[in-house]
């Protein structure tokens, strides 16, 4: 009897390197800049030559554009998951905020990155990520008005977005707690913020 081919072995190593080179590419956009990381550098970081990412991404734009994309897009879907799948308003607020905060505590790099190199994306992925990011804020709102019904969209809209400035300090505030402990301070300080929204 003839084995069947493992395509997994084709597939699995190609998918892992772009992950590895979007990973530490975040990582070197975060502590050099954009224009301070060349590809040379990026490939360095994960042991091939600057001229061999072009196997995986056209150019340093479109590995900063699908690195943006990608965790906006995941941030977006895992709201609409755990709002699904919550028991009511405070389960859903609840959950929005352990996935943020999750985001917040493991992935600080990437913070650092969108907050200073979205510029440099091309303007259409540039308009796909700012899409997608309304579309998960929506969700906070949505959850945040059944809690507090009184309250105009508006103050609901600008209370998320203040809250993700808590939440995403990280890059600055994290390495001074255990993660655990962290995580506990930015919930309390998180919950203490809302209810001042109304």
């Amino acid at each position: 009897m003839r084995e069947q081919p493992d395509t997994t072995r084709v597939s699995t190593p190609t998918r892992n390197r772009r992950m590895e080179i979007l990973h530490a590419a975040a990582e070197l956009f975060a502590a050099r800049g954009f224009h301070g990381a060349s590809l040379e550098d990026i490939g360095g970081a994960v042991g091939v030559s600057g001229p061999a990412i072009y196997r995986h991404f056209p150019g340093k734009e479109a590995l900063l554009a699908e690195m943006l994309l990608a965790i906006s897009s995941d941030l977006r879907e895992a709201a609409v998951t755990v709002v699904t799948a919550a028991s009511g308003p405070q389960d859903a607020l609840d959950r929005l905020l352990d996935t943020q905060i999750t985001f917040a505590l493991e992935q600080p790099a990437l913070i650092t990155v969108h907050d200073r190199e979205l510029d440099n994306v091309p303007e259409p992925a540039r308009r796909q990520i700012r899409r997608l990011q309304r579309l998960y804020v929506e969700e906070w709102v949505t959850v945040l008005a059944e809690l507090h019904p009184g309250c105009p969209p508006p103050r609901l809209r600008a209370a998320t977005h203040a809250l993700f400035g808590l939440l995403n300090s990280t890059p600055h505030s994290a390495g001074e707690l255990e993660p655990e402990a962290m995580r506990g301070l930015l919930r309390g300080m998180a919950l203490s913020a809302l209810v001042n929204i109304a």
